[in-house]
């Protein structure tokens, strides 16, 4: 539930077009649902604009075809991050128009229409190494009603890849760009484009990476104004950043 349809609700009762007793029954898990071994958030909307989101990793698959089965009652669309097939499998047996998407590791419900915005994000990555990452950001940008561009294995060992997608990328309102190895992307990036952009390194790379430590300081010491960092390997943060930025 969103604050449109708590206000919906409010004035159905108001000119008596929903009973007491249906509302209440709308309203009885706020603000959340106990499940035991999980508090579904379903105040999240109505707080901050968008629902709850599940992190899928080091839960069970009991876990997660739990709470995507709770969340399933609601009219609200569902994002699922780092799952796996058989979390997906277990989700299919109570939910038909659930989608997997491998790449990205994410499980999809979508429950209602999903209007995008007119403006764009640009998700752009370094290497084809970095697609997970960055698909995990464009499907939860998608998700929350974004526009979004892919532009993929523009890195700076061939950076005249990158220039011959510029108008793309400076066309859209937001930029991620996605990179392991040393994370040089972000600044070349951030030097060339009027836009915020949201760097996100990778786990990508050789031994000196550290498992991504190396690009995620180098972003941290961009010198290119307006870029910001996530975390290593967040795609699904940047891509909810993203979506904020967009939807100013």
């Amino acid at each position: 539930m969103n604050s449109e349809d708590m206000r919906a609700l409010l004035e159905g009762v108001k000119n008596g077009n929903v009973s007491i007793d249906d509302a209440a029954g709308k309203l009885e898990d706020l603000p959340y649902k106990e499940l035991g071994y999980a508090k579904i958030d379903n105040h999240r909307e109505i707080r901050v604009g968008y629902p709850e989101v599940i992190y899928c990793a080091g839960k069970t698959v009991e876990q997660v075809k739990g709470i995507f089965e709770f969340m399933n009652t609601k009219n609200n669309n569902i994002l699922g991050t780092r799952a796996t097939k058989e979390m997906y499998d277990a989700v299919k047996e109570i939910c038909s128009d659930v989608e997997y998407n491998e790449l990205a590791r994410t499980i999809t419900v979508k429950k209602k229409d999903i209007s995008l915005t007119d403006t764009y994000i640009a998700v752009v990555t370094a290497g084809t190494s970095d697609l997970p990452v960055a698909e995990e950001a464009a499907i939860t940008a998608e998700i929350l009603g974004n526009k979004v561009e892919r532009i993929n294995d523009v890195g700076v060992a061939g950076i005249h890849r990158l220039f011959s997608k510029l108008d793309i990328i400076r066309g859209a309102k937001v930029v991620v760009a996605v990179a392991g190895m040393e994370g040089a992307l972000a600044s070349v990036v951030g030097g060339l484009v009027d836009k915020p952009v949201i760097a996100v390194p990778t786990s990508v790379g050789y031994g000196a990476n550290f498992g991504g430590l190396s690009a995620l300081l180098s972003m941290l010491n961009s010198c290119a104004s307006g870029t910001s960092v996530v975390n290593i390997d967040n795609g699904f943060g940047a891509g909810y950043l993203a979506s904020m930025i967009n939807k100013l």
